[in-house]
Formats: structure tokens, sequence, C-alpha cells
């Protein structure tokens, strides 16, 4: 039956299929820390939780079986690459989130194609640095722990006056955000509003 479909003979091979369930395990495990436990929670939101799991699952599984035939890797990161650079063109994506988009297209590619000429301690490393790294950057003053935030503003006689400060006192006293800087995306005549990109500081001693 299986031949049918150009596969195994053997329906099913015990060795692979632990060598796939551990290094799946592995590679969800970092992609778990990633996602929910650094994005999720710098964020506070879930909007792409789906689309990271989803991205590191497939390609982590698609890497695992390419590399077992003749196939050229860099196909296959090419392939992935593009996806990358699509990124869901029908909407917009803040260059932070896709940041996280490609560190888990990498940590499933780097956990896929191992091979035994690289040790369970390298590959532990290497998942660990790039966790680590990341939540380092996130949580330290090092990295831009600046969260963004679209408002509808509906006082145009503010933006008028050209005083920033003041349009930010006024944000900052509407929303109760610590405020660091704005900018004006877009302005609505017809309806007298405009569209604010606010960037406010996240106070962690609190969350």
């Amino acid at each position: 039956m299986t031949e049918l479909f150009g596969l195994h003979p053997n329906f099913f091979n015990a060795d692979s299929s632990i060598i796939l369930l551990l290094r799946l395990s592995l590679n969800l495990l970092f992609t778990f820390i990633v996602v929910f436990l650094i994005y999720v929670r710098r964020y506070g939101k879930n909007e792409y939780v789906f689309t990271y799991v989803m991205f590191n699952l497939i390609t982590f599984t698609l890497c695992f079986l390419l590399r077992q035939v003749p196939i050229e890797l860099g196909f296959a990161l090419g392939l992935f690459a593009v996806f990358g650079i699509l990124r869901y063109r029908t909407e917009s994506i803040q260059i932070n989130e896709l940041t996280y988009l490609f560190v888990v297209i990498g940590i499933g590619i780097l956990n896929a194609v191992v091979n035994d000429k690289i040790s369970l301690g390298e590959v532990l490393i290497v998942n660990a640095s790039i966790t680590g790294l990341a939540a380092f950057l996130v949580y330290s003053s090092l990295g831009n722990n600046n969260l963004q935030l679209s408002v509808i503003y509906d006082d145009l006689q503010g933006l008028r006056t050209k005083d920033e400060n003041a349009l930010i006192a006024d944000l900052s006293n509407r929303t109760g955000l610590e405020i660091d800087k704005i900018k004006i995306v877009e302005i609505d005549l017809l309806r007298d509003v405009a569209e604010i990109q606010i960037f406010y500081r996240k106070n962690w001693a609190g969350s």
C-alpha cells in the first residue's frame, strides 16, 4: 500500500519515529519559550501565536522530511525565505513581530537539519542562545522596550498647534500610558480625526 504513495515499504520505522518525536519535542519546547514566554508576555497579545507556531511546525516537518531525500538544502531554505518575505502581504506586520517570525522559522530549520556530526549539547547551546538572547534583549534596558499602539485622536486643533509635548501630555492623560513619542499616521478631514501611532513604555515591575 505504501508503495502506491511512493513511500518507504515499512509502514512504521521505530528508530526514525523516535528521532522525529524527540526533535519535534525539542523544537516545540524552544518555540513555546519564544512565542509564549517572550512574545505574548512582552506584547500582551496573541494575534500572531497561530502564525508563529504553524510556521515553525511546517518548517520543521518539511525540512526534517526533505533532508532524507535527494534535494538541495538551499532549495528548502530559499522556499521558507520566500514565505518569510511574503509574510502574508495582505496585512502589515511590525518589524519586531516579523523578527519573531524569522526566529521561529530558524529554530525549526535548526532542529530539523542537524545530523550526527553535531552533538546534542551543541544543539541545546544554540537553541538556548537564541531564546536566551531574545529574552535578554526584550527585558533588559539594552533592548527596545517601547510598545506601539494606534489610536484615533479627535482633537485636530491640538495637532494644528504643532506642540508635540502638549500632545503627548494629552494622550498620556487620556490613555494612562507613559508615552515616549508619537507619529501621525493619517488625518481624516471628513471625520475630523487623526490616526496616531504612540510609542509607550511598559512597567515591567508591575507585570
